[in-house]
């Protein structure tokens, strides 16, 4: 993406705003889904994939987006549709019995490389990745989505001391820094903060930003991008529902299940 910052940052705000109405529009086929994540990750979402993430000639991509929270695929297929590779329609059967547009999505599913369903596990993988591509010779980047609930996982602290170890620059982690999960607050359920001072023991350099910022999300990408001999951990404070003002205020927004009447309400209130 050429130009200067500030039409970069009017031109990905429109892809962030094309995002968050295409999660509406596939939670309104069954009245449920995760569209709080959804809308949340818009930003950094449209940043990723008009952006940061490198494609050949041909379209593919030579940096890899590993998704360990799995839940959080709907933020990806929006994004992923608006680069063509799915259809609204198809969207629109997500959750559905026979439909490929899963809520936590299989490897191999276009757009997914790993199968992020069990949380706690991406890191690792993504460390895997990270390492591999420096063996082979290549400079793919490896940029790994997880949340903050998933921080509560063990492995997740075995992969960070194993990313910190290899000096793994080629590495992203971006925490989804939402302060919510299934269960209530993260805070009040097992606390994980400061994730940025943790993960900057385990030898991350760190940025925490305002994931729903472009501005800041830019800057942190650029931050990533500059780090030499040691891994980035991005902590990106983000909030459920954003832009959808009856969402971002709604107790029970980890997972939502409404009448047709409320999708079309937030359509309304995103536009």
């Amino acid at each position: 993406m050429t130009g200067s910052l500030e039409s970069r940052v009017a031109e990905l705000a429109e892809r962030a705003h094309s995002i968050r109405r295409t999660v509406i529009r596939m939670c309104m086929g069954r009245g449920q889904g995760y569209a709080g994540q959804g809308l949340a990750l818009a930003e950094l979402m449209a940043c990723l994939y008009f952006g940061e993430l490198r494609r050949d000639a041909d379209g593919r991509f030579l940096d890899h987006l590993v998704l360990s929270t799995g839940h959080s695929a709907i933020a990806l297929f929006a994004g992923l549709a608006e680069l063509g590779v799915y259809d609204l329609s198809e969207l629109e059967t997500y959750g559905m019995d026979g439909s490929r547009i899963e809520e936590s999505p299989l490897e191999g599913t276009p757009g997914f490389e790993i199968t992020g369903g069990s949380l706690g596990q991406g890191l690792s993988q993504a460390v895997g990745m990270a390492l591999g591509e420096r063996l082979a010779g290549r400079d793919g980047r490896v940029y790994c989505l997880l949340s903050d609930g998933e921080l509560q996982e063990g492995q997740v602290w075995e992969a960070a001391m194993a990313g910190g170890h290899y000096r793994l620059d080629n590495l992203v982690a971006m925490v989804d820094n939402n302060e919510m999960q299934a269960d209530g607050a993260t805070a009040e359920v097992m606390t994980v903060e400061p994730v940025d001072v943790k993960l900057a023991a385990f030898g991350f350099a760190v940025r925490r930003l305002d994931a729903n910022r472009l501005e800041d999300v830019l800057d942190a990408f650029r931050f990533a991008r500059s780090e030499r001999g040691r891994p980035t951990a991005l902590v990106c404070n983000t909030l459920p529902g954003k832009g959808v003002p009856s969402f971002e205020t709604y107790a029970k927004v980890h997972y939502i299940r409404a009448p047709p009447e409320v999708w079309e309400r937030a359509l309304a209130e995103l536009d």
